[in-house]
């Protein structure tokens, strides 16, 4: 994303999901900020109401494919089929590979139908061997204008979601950063 503004970029991967979500968008909008859901298709399917929320409250998604499909180890016609799978859910023009995995003749074919979003930090949180405490210490020192936070809508990550995002929020908040959608 551009540097120029001092504008930085939430992002969360894997939901919808009843145990994480709810939390993550009660906080988002506690602080009247917007961001990005890169949604797998299965749980939309599974979690309507909580995908129908997201967007209710002016959030942007985008495709993470139906199943969290790595690139490199599907073929590219059923790893493009399980993104048209999860397009018929998301209908957006964003797209992130799950596990940053795409081959290079997959991205040839995404890039004529998506933006392509990767991230520049990475918090971590999906590690349950990383402590909460050094998860927001992956975001806070490398958050430049224009970064891209990755954080993950998934079981896995609820401790270090439910420690690390309000701080980084509060951070970005009181650093006069403007938080916004990926559009």
């Amino acid at each position: 994303m551009p540097r120029t503004e001092k504008k930085v970029y939430l992002t969360f991967d894997d939901g919808p999901i009843p145990e994480i979500t709810p939390f993550i968008l009660d906080i988002l909008k506690k602080y009247q900020v917007k961001a990005t859901f890169f949604c797998v298709g299965e749980n939309i399917k599974k979690n309507p109401h909580l995908f129908q929320r997201i967007l209710d409250e002016g959030h942007q998604v985008g495709n993470h494919t139906y199943n969290h499909l790595k690139g490199w180890d599907t073929n590219d016609d059923q790893y493009l089929k399980n993104i048209a799978q999860c397009q018929e859910l998301t209908q957006t023009d964003l797209f992130r590979p799950p596990y940053a995995k795409a081959s290079r003749s997959q991205l040839q074919q995404l890039y004529k139908q998506y933006r392509v979003i990767m991230w520049d930090i990475m918090s971590g949180d999906f590690d349950q061997n990383l402590s909460p405490q050094k998860c927001l210490k992956n975001v806070l020192p490398n958050i430049k204008n224009g970064s891209i936070i990755i954080f993950h809508d998934n079981i896995k990550a609820i401790p270090r979601v439910e420690y690390a995002l309000p701080k980084t929020i509060e951070f970005l908040l009181k650093n006069h950063y403007q938080l916004s959608v990926i559009g």
